[in-house]
């Protein structure tokens, strides 16, 4: 059965649409159809990451105008057969319609196996599209801000029972000579309080291959990072720990 996956963060700059745009592109790599369904409206940027900027002929304002069935927003990822985007609009004053885009996703669970929410910021509206979602993956980084508003939003979800958290902690400093961890991560995960999916640390060819529209090399850092959180949102039982080699 398909499952739709809400992206979501307490705060900006996180790394959430580059965290929904790898593992997304690594659930296809392993064949399974995905779609990115991009809801940060105004602020659109996956089709940058994903290499198709100026290939985007429609997107989810024009559906949600009427305009277009949602077959005809979605664009194809060309550098991979499996993975396919619904566009943000770049109009930041159009409403995100929850029914509709609720709609959307579970209409899309007949031709996906893997639909991706990148959600925008905090509203009542994103509440309502959220909770729709099988599973939903907090994003933070470990600095103290990122974490308590990462906490503020998970104790949200929880009295609104959204219950299927996991915790994605991005953007985290290593020495790479001796492998020293700079943040304690136990301590960012009891903050927050949902069980950890998958720890992201800091690599330079996830920057550069995101502005550049182009795949993570399969040997980098960032890469082994979100193939393994990947892997556990398959079921494999893949050991949690950062990928530095």
């Amino acid at each position: 059965m398909s499952q739709i996956i809400a992206v979501t963060a307490g705060k900006g700059g996180t790394g959430k649409s580059t965290t929904s745009a790898n593992i997304a592109s690594c659930l296809a790599y392993q064949g399974k159809k995905t779609l990115i369904v991009e809801l940060d409206f105004g602020l659109r940027c996956q089709d940058i990451i994903l290499g198709i900027n100026g290939n985007v002929r429609h997107d989810i304002g024009e559906y949600l105008e009427g305009k277009i069935d949602i077959m005809n927003a979605t664009t194809k990822v060309e550098r991979s057969e499996n993975l396919s985007l619904v566009c943000a609009t770049k109009n930041p004053f159009i409403e995100i319609n929850p029914e509709k885009i609720i709609g959307v996703c579970e209409e899309m669970r007949e031709y996906f196996d893997y639909i991706i929410m990148d959600t925008a910021g905090i509203g009542s509206s994103v509440f309502s599209v959220i909770k729709a979602a099988d599973l939903i993956l907090m994003v933070t980084t470990p600095d103290t801000v990122c974490v308590r508003d990462g906490a503020m939003l998970s104790d949200f979800l929880y009295v609104k029972n959204c219950v299927n958290q996991r915790l994605i902690i991005n953007k985290v400093p290593v020495k790479f000579k001796d492998e020293e961890i700079l943040y304690d991560l136990d301590e960012v995960m009891d903050t927050v309080g949902i069980p950890l999916i998958g720890v992201v640390p800091e690599d330079s060819e996830i920057r550069v291959c995101g502005s550049k529209g182009k795949p993570l090399p399969k040997g980098s850092a960032g890469f082994k990072a979100y193939d393994s959180i990947s892997r556990r949102i398959l079921g494999e039982k893949v050991p949690l720990s950062i990928n530095i080699d």
